[in-house]
């Protein structure tokens, strides 16, 4: 089917004038005196601005035929309107979703740019481009009205008052990023005032303040706060979507985290959050998804780009442009070969710099945005132009390095200045400390940067963003308690989410009253952070994992906005709260764990030890074999405090305390000889995960044997004061 638009009867605005307008900037921008609107729609034959009063207006008051073209973006400019003004487009042009055209005037449209959307979409039939239910499915066409059911873009004043407000660009191996959403970090907090719960003022509250900067976190990592849509499948089922991996609008905030209003208020409280955080020096890091947007595939709705240029957003299937390139799993994947959408990514993350302050991006399914004609390439023009931005480039940028198409899992193969979610990293520690048969090789390197993955092109350890669970998956306290998901909340009869966790019940499935299987599941959790705190790279912690969170098994909540995502905080583990907040602390004050360079395993001059060593529990250093036995579940490391090659912040050499640690994943009990006197003769026992202890402790001879309880970690200090001395 193919429908050529007719002209549509607009309405004029009595008494106001509108002139030509500019190009650029693209979006709705006030000046102080009107607005300019400016939309891309390169193969549209005509585009209508409609205007509305209130967000729950049924029809425009007013629609303007936008009459000035340059080349392919559309402008006016209406002088006397003002912020708090709401608006979206219609788009006149062919109807051939053969043909990947599908455009649909009966439908109105939010603009790619907006800044603020007032609202939340309500689910109708109208909102699909086509004749819901009919036999030619998206090939139909539907005249039904969409106004009453959109939520309407908005107007903003960009005016902030940020004060003498600063990035506190704190560097990669000083960082300690918390992965958080912004609703379930406070919806159940006792000591945050009810009625700002879930919102931007919420994380901007002391309260959460304060406790951030007690954690000792120096990064929020905040799941996706692009404005977003509840899916109608979930919603038709009493569900939503939580997570917010579903984008529509990259320049505006997620509404539904507003507690003070939707037109254009969620913008103040956003920029009124990252200002507070500032002042704490808490870096906000923003989860980004530019790989595909919340319109779905060929039976998705009409709502913003498939209705304003189908075809100059979005991948088409060549020999059949009805149907979308789908490397996310989601039903579409933006186009970012192209120069425009390549533009609205770029324009997206300098306005969330510029104007919003923000200090990063974790990018979402990354290696879908490097794909070229089909295979991914880290020379692609996404990475080329935000190497050259001089905006974009000085910020932090993590890569989830993979998507679900051929050839999608590329970790370590990101360019040189991005740093990676590690899941070879997850993986490694998870099967370790579980038991699973597994090299002692892998743990060492990924204990100590994961070198195989990311030493060449220059490189450092930073590059591994290293985390133990994430959103996606199982909580810290889940890992430990179940070997099946349990999903049946969800509504799929437990079919969805991953189905191998790499996780441990230790002995019993789900909530237990044995005090033995409580207190292994304990020591298990402080062994997983204790391993994730003092390898080198950058640690993530998922939000709520230090108070032992669980979501009841579910490993893929993204749909409960509820108690089963929500952190519960009183019913919070405040004895692994304190054991996280030491273990931050040691980090932070000992440089020997958060390294700039990789290790060299060669002797340091004048004192002919090496930076590291490994030995096994008799006290030999390890060879090349024993790396290779995957059935060894015990190994230490000497982590040499004089062997920090790089200077510190002001050219100072770094000295730092030795230490030795010794990892135990077998269930008994192991003996272990300390090294000879020349790696140090005294030692301190500074942290054991069996005891749940960080502090100083007894005092052990070089050579001595030490007894290490079975699947526990023991941290032995050599005070560089104990060198002073002999």
């Amino acid at each position: 089917m193919s429908i050529r638009q007719p002209d549509v009867e607009t309405i004029p605005i009595p008494k106001v004038k509108t002139y030509p307008g500019n190009p650029y900037p693209l979006g709705a921008t006030w000046d102080g005196n009107g607005v300019n609107f400016a939309v891309y729609a390169d193969k549209a034959t005509g585009v209508d601005l409609c205007l509305f009063k209130t967000p729950k207006d049924e029809a425009e008051s007013a629609r303007i035929k936008m009459a000035e073209r340059s080349h392919q973006v559309w402008h006016i400019y209406i002088p006397g309107l003002k912020p708090g003004q709401l608006y979206g487009y219609r788009v006149s042009g062919t109807y051939d979703p053969k043909n990947g055209q599908r455009f649909n005037p009966s439908k109105l449209l939010l603009d790619p740019y907006a800044k603020a959307i007032a609202g939340k979409i309500e689910w109708s039939d109208s909102l699909f481009g086509y004749e819901v239910g009919h036999k030619e499915e998206d090939l139909s066409y539907s005249e039904l009205d969409s106004a009453s059911y959109l939520p309407k873009c908005v107007v903003i004043d960009p005016k902030f008052d940020w004060g003498d407000d600063k990035p506190p660009r704190i560097p990669y191996h000083q960082s300690i990023i918390y992965e958080m959403h912004v609703r379930g970090f406070t919806m159940r907090h006792p000591d945050i005032p009810e009625a700002i719960r879930g919102t931007y003022a919420a994380l901007a509250h002391p309260v959460t303040i304060e406790y951030l900067e007690k954690l000792g976190v120096t990064s929020i990592e905040l799941m996706p706060v692009h404005h977003f849509i509840a899916d109608r499948h979930l919603v038709e089922k009493g569900l939503t979507n939580y997570w917010g991996y579903n984008t529509i609008g990259f320049f505006a905030p997620e509404v539904r985290y507003s507690g003070s209003g939707v037109q254009g208020d969620q913008v103040k409280e956003f920029k009124n959050m990252v200002k507070e955080l500032h002042k704490a020096n808490i870096e906000v890091i923003l989860d980004v998804v530019y790989n595909h947007t919340a319109e779905g595939n060929h039976m998705g709705p009409t709502l913003c780009f498939r209705g304003v240029d189908n075809e100059s957003y979005y991948r088409l299937v060549a020999e059949d442009k009805r149907f979308y390139m789908d490397y996310t799993g989601t039903g579409n994947t933006l186009n970012a070969n192209l120069p425009n959408v390549l533009r609205l990514m770029m324009d997206s993350l300098r306005y969330w710099i510029l104007e919003m302050h923000v200090d990063g991006f974790r990018f979402d399914l990354a290696s879908a945005l490097a794909r070229e004609l089909h295979e991914v390439n880290k020379l692609s023009a996404f990475f080329d132009i935000i190497h050259q931005d001089p905006v974009i480039s000085q910020v932090k940028l993590i890569a989830e390095p993979w998507d679900i198409g051929e050839g999608g899992y590329q970790v370590g193969k990101f360019p040189s200045d991005w740093a990676e979610w590690n899941g070879k990293y997850r993986d490694c520690m998870r099967d370790f400390w579980r038991g699973a048969d597994s090299m002692l090789g892998e743990f060492a390197q990924r204990f100590t940067g994961s070198s195989d993955l990311y030493e060449g092109d220059y490189r450092s350890p930073t590059a591994s963003i290293n985390f133990i669970t994430a959103h996606d998956g199982f909580t810290l306290n889940d890992l430990v308690s179940y070997n099946e998901k349990h999903n049946e909340a969800n509504g799929e009869d437990n079919n969805d989410g991953e189905n191998h966790n790499r996780s441990w019940n230790c002995g019993e499935e789900g909530p237990s009253q044995d005090t033995l299987v409580i207190a292994l599941r304990k020591r298990q959790q402080r062994n997983l952070l204790t391993t994730l705190f003092l390898s080198q790279g950058v640690p993530m912690l998922l939000a709520g994992d230090e108070l032992s969170r669980t979501q009841r098994g579910n490993n893929n909540a993204y749909c409960q906005d509820n108690d089963i995502s929500w952190i519960n905080w009183k019913e919070a583990d405040y004895e692994l709260l304190e054991f996280t907040r030491q273990l931050i602390a040691l980090r932070k004050n000992h440089p020997v764990f958060c390294r700039r360079r990789w290790f060299q395993g060669l002797p340091i001059k004048g004192i002919g030890l090496e930076d590291i060593a490994w030995f096994l529990p008799d006290g030999i250093e390890m060879n090349e074999e024993h790396w290779t036995h995957d059935f060894a579940k015990s190994l230490s490391v000497f982590l040499n405090g004089r062997g920090i090659h790089t200077p510190g912040p002001k050219g100072e050499q770094l000295i730092d305390d030795s230490f030795f640690l010794i990892f135990n994943a077998h269930h008994e009990v192991l003996k272990y000889k300390l090294p000879p006197a020349k790696y140090g003769r005294q030692w301190i026992e500074l942290l054991n995960t069996a005891k749940g202890v960080v502090g100083e402790g007894k005092v052990y001879e070089a050579g001595s044997s030490i007894s290490v309880e079975g699947r526990s970690i023991l941290l032995l200090q050599h005070p560089i004061i104990y060198d002073k001395n002999t």
